[in-house]
């Protein structure tokens, strides 16, 4: 068990609407503050209480900028998680932490992008954190290089393609139910899905996470002071980051092979909350391409290699009746690609009852961060029954 099981809980969730990528009629910046704003009203706290500050990826938002909008009284924690995608939930792992450690006590987690303030979310990460080796050989987008393991995923491992179809029609089908989803008017038949132009393949149109404008943000306060607040607490209960041997820089030399890059986080995610796959209620499960979902899902032990098939379709992903509902307010493909926050936002409105798409009952919310990501990360949040 860790020492921050249970010992936080994420109180407050705020979100701006999805806008197509360069059209937020806000700066990066404003989005940024809405969201905060917005999170701390759901608390029930006053906005200048919040005295730590975490982001990840490329967040150009930082907290001696927001300071003054927000009437910040005193930052007393600051601190970015070096990887993209991979780096939500590892970021909320460094809000517990800072916590636990007694360095702040109401911390808030955001994720803000507006590409008209800057430049494409893909030009970025090619040129940041691609590594020479895919350069070289002309992979430079994320498409490009996920679509090398998917396609190792489906020939070296015997995963059918219809497992990526599952998940992508699982999100299209669970954002007709949210009217706040970018991708809400979308009806993902298998005639439109199978149509669709290729981008890599194995990939093609809705295999893909869309890029959106847009920011989101949640408030992390210790579990004592969360009984005391306007909403039912989402208890931390695990959330580890890292990358195993033979990730990195060298990314294809993971051993064994893990599409995701996750077995290890996950294995000690479910050492740290001392549950297990079989007793999740639902998933949030980080798509920026489909076959890193299935992926992760291989990688958590919700199923094997061998049995992917039978277990991810699409009868099986959805709410309320599947045996794991995933991604149930559309997910990166669907909702909306704030590089994986939104994700945060709908395990937690599962755990209050309120989603779009509600789990009857649901007490165990599984969120996972970018899978194939060089760093990666991933938590379960659980209502006060599960501590």
């Amino acid at each position: 068990m860790s020492s921050i099981r249970g010992a936080t809980a994420i109180v407050g969730i705020g979100q701006t609407p999805y806008y197509k990528r360069g059209t937020s009629p806000d700066p990066e910046l404003k989005l940024a503050l809405r969201a905060i704003v917005a999170a701390a009203t759901d608390a029930g706290i006053d906005p200048s209480d919040i005295d730590g500050f975490i982001s990840y990826a490329s967040e150009r938002n930082d907290a001696q900028k927001l300071m003054p909008a927000l009437g910040t009284k005193e930052v007393r924690f600051a601190a970015l998680t070096w990887i993209h995608g991979g780096g939500i939930p590892g970021a909320l792992s460094i809000a517990a932490s800072a916590i636990v450690a007694g360095q702040a006590e109401t911390v808030v987690v955001y994720r803000a992008m507006a590409e008209a303030s800057h430049q494409r979310l893909r030009v970025a990460v090619a040129q940041n954190d691609t590594a020479a080796q895919y350069l070289v050989n002309g992979l430079e987008s994320p498409a490009q290089i996920l679509a090398l393991r998917t396609q190792r995923l489906i020939e070296a491992h015997g995963v059918p393609r219809s497992t990526m179809k599952a998940m992508a029609q699982a999100a299209y089908h669970h954002a007709r139910n949210n009217p706040h989803a970018y991708g809400r008017n979308t009806v993902l038949d298998d005639e439109t899905y199978d149509n669709a132009r290729l981008i890599s393949e194995p990939y093609n149109l809705f295999d893909c996470s869309r890029e959106n404008d847009a920011a989101v943000a949640v408030i992390v306060t210790s579990a004592e002071r969360a009984k005391d607040l306007a909403k039912p607490p989402a208890y931390i209960l695990a959330a580890p980051m890292g990358t195993a041997l033979g990730g990195g820089a060298l990314e294809e030399n993971i051993r064994p092979f893990s599409c995701a890059g996750q077995l290890s986080v996950a294995r000690r995610m479910w050492e740290q909350s001392g549950y297990g796959p079989k007793d999740v209620d639902v998933a949030q499960i980080y798509q920026n391409m489909t076959g890193m979902g299935v992926g992760s899902l291989i990688d958590h032990g919700f199923c094997t290699f061998e049995d992917a098939g039978e277990f991810i379709t699409f009868e099986n992903l959805i709410a309320p009746s599947g045996k794991l509902p995933v991604n149930t307010s559309g997910g990166d493909l669907a909702e909306g690609f704030v590089h994986g926050m939104g994700l945060v936002t709908e395990a937690v409105r599962q755990l209050r009852g309120d989603s779009f798409n509600q789990v009857p009952d649901a007490k165990l919310s599984l969120m996972t961060g970018g899978p194939g990501d060089t760093m990666t990360s991933t938590a379960l949040f659980g209502t006060a029954e599960t501590l």
